[in-house]
């Protein structure tokens, strides 16, 4: 059924959102918007050339070394990925997880790769939660009890295994090497570590790889990580039982167990790299391939797509324009909330989040010129997104691609480092909705789908995609907690609009995820005359900064042409063609 009445009033829409929540078991037949494995397309030509876009230079020089030696797209992300661990670990790092798209080029096969950490076996949600019944934020952002069960290596791993040409250990080299010889690091990561010292000086092993003299590092003075050197040189040589086995095993385990973690070596070494079906959704004749579940982020775009499907956004002005998507947004992170979570675990109304018809309806709930409360989609109140995770972009000559998000959650994840192995620990047990409707350190709610359970993944807001046009291809991702979702939205629609992966990536950004009800809005995104408008309709808007990282890389086509970019916000970062 498609939903045409006009409501008189906003109460009565509301009413129209709960009776499509709870009836959506009958929107499962028909649906341009799916979780099938389709495939994109199988006749196109490599460009010749590769492109990569990464948040840091070393990472995107890497990656092309790795190509320049016989790699493909693949190995380069293992290249670019270890390496952002060395020079990038305020953001991601093999003590973390990642999630990555990947098109196939000889044979058109979409691929999502979750790497994502899982919870430990005596995970105890009890641990995380204050005597009042309220989040115990000390335990789940800060030291062991904060970290899942680390991804990221194994993920590497089964890279090389399944799609790279090259050894584990060649692709690692270049990591290996920044390591151990050491690098220059930026102003972010020194600042990151000068933000989080005082949950440095906890940790021995912490102070011992972050605060070389008892300080900061210093700008302009080479800083060397012989311990993660040593970690990656086994993880090169073993593959995933140079990490997940043995002696890095055994000293992780031993570190987290000694500061008062719950960490079992036979939690690493059931760890597992899930192979899972992208969610593939058609919006004006573009096929974007992004995450599902654990990941929320490609359901949520997959949703707001839907819904302004039904608008033509071309004929609109940039206040009621940006209104509708503003709604849509709105609409979406409710249902990411409520439904979405490990996908091992938990049954989710995927195919009602996904229908165009369920779209329809929540399209018929947004007035035209007026911002609907989320008080009036049921709610409860959230706190600030945060602005952390990395990504890159890669395209390689034969044209495999490689969109891939990492990260360890907040700035430098847990703190904490296991004496002897180099691995900063993230802490993405925050991730877990550890008290239901209670917001996590990125203001996102969350019920009993995302709560913690043994070996369960925790859900994320990273949002690989890649986005296939009849004459253009782009590849986009960005860092920016829950901003990620809505990043990556405005990514897609730019690149749909025409702009190059500068522009894709630099422009100006706005958010509103639900809770709290504001929009949050970068310095010049909107004219005054915009800002007015969606004021007058009763949108609040907040300025904030920072804004996440995003890296694009694009493809034309019909000419072969790379273009990367990567964010001009951050100047260290490096889109490159070669």
């Amino acid at each position: 059924m498609r939903f045409s009445m006009k409501w008189p009033a906003l109460h009565a829409r509301a009413v129209l959102l709960g009776l499509l929540l709870v009836s959506g078991a009958t929107f499962a037949d028909d649906t341009r918007t799916d979780t099938a494995a389709h495939k994109g397309p199988v006749a196109l030509r490599g460009p010749g050339k590769a492109a990569i876009a990464s948040a840091n230079f070393h990472a995107t020089e890497a990656g092309l070394e790795v190509i320049a030696k016989g790699g493909n797209a693949f190995d380069a992300a293992i290249a670019v990925a270890a390496t952002l661990s060395v020079v990038e670990p305020e953001s991601s790092g093999i003590g973390g997880g990642f999630m990555a798209v990947l098109h196939r080029a000889a044979d058109g096969k979409q691929i999502f790769i979750d790497a994502r950490e899982t919870a430990p076996a005596a995970v105890d949600p009890k641990d995380y939660v204050e005597k009042d019944g309220s989040p115990n934020r000390d335990t789940a952002l800060n030291g062991p009890l904060s970290a899942g069960i680390p991804g990221e290596p194994a993920g590497l791993a089964w890279l090389a295994q399944h799609y790279g040409k090259l050894p584990l250990k060649q692709s690692l080299a270049p990591a290996v090497r920044i390591a151990r010889d050491g690098f220059a690091p930026d102003s972010r990561l020194i600042n990151a570590i000068a933000e989080r010292q005082q949950d440095i000086r906890r940790w021995p092993a912490s102070v011992a790889k972050f605060l070389p003299d008892g300080q900061p590092p210093v700008a302009g003075k080479t800083w060397r990580d012989p311990d993660q050197a040593r970690t990656l040189e086994l993880l090169g040589e073993q593959g995933g039982d140079g990490f997940y086995r043995g002696d890095v095993a055994q000293k992780l385990v031993a570190a987290v167990r000694a500061a008062g973690g719950n960490w079992t070596a036979k939690d690493l070494e059931s760890y597992q790299v899930k192979e899972r079906q992208p969610i593939v959704a058609d919006y004006r004749g573009y096929r974007i391939v992004t995450a599902p579940p654990p990941s929320s982020g490609g359901v949520a775009v997959a949703e707001i797509l839907n819904i302004l499907s039904g608008f033509d956004l071309s004929k609109l002005d940039a206040a009621h324009r940006t209104h509708l998507v503003i709604e849509a947004m709105r609409r979406a992170f409710r249902d990411h909330n409520d439904y979405l979570g490990d996908p091992d675990f938990v049954k989710m109304p995927l195919d009602m989040l996904l229908s165009p018809y369920y779209a329809d309806g929540l399209r018929q709930t947004i007035l035209p010129d007026k911002a609907t409360p989320s008080a009036m989609l049921p709610a409860s109140a959230g706190a600030e997104p945060g602005m952390h995770t990395t990504h890159f972009s890669v395209i390689d000559p034969e044209g495999n691609i490689a969109s891939i998000t990492l990260t360890v959650n907040y700035t430098l994840g847990s703190t904490f480092v296991a004496k002897g192995t180099g691995v900063l620990l993230n802490d993405e047990m925050d991730d877990f909705a550890l008290v239901p409707n209670k917001p996590n350190v990125y203001g996102l709610l969350g019920s009993k789908a995302n709560a913690p359970e043994p070996g369960k993944r925790m859900l994320s807001s990273m949002t690989p995609s890649i986005v296939f046009g009849a004459d253009r291809v782009g590849v986009i991702g960005s860092p920016g907690g829950s901003t990620i979702i809505t990043q990556v939205l405005e990514g897609i629609l730019a690149f749909i609009d025409g702009k190059d992966a500068l522009g894709i990536a630099g422009q100006k950004r706005f958010h509103h995820q639900f809770m709290p009800d504001r929009v949050d809005v970068e310095d010049g995104v909107f004219d005054a005359a915009t800002s007015e408008a969606l004021t007058k309709m009763g949108h609040t808007l907040k300025p904030r900064s920072p804004w996440g990282y995003m890296n694009v890389v694009t493809w034309d086509l019909k000419t072969g042409k790379l273009d990367a970019a990567s964010d001009p916000r951050r100047p260290s970062g490096l889109g490159k063609v070669q």
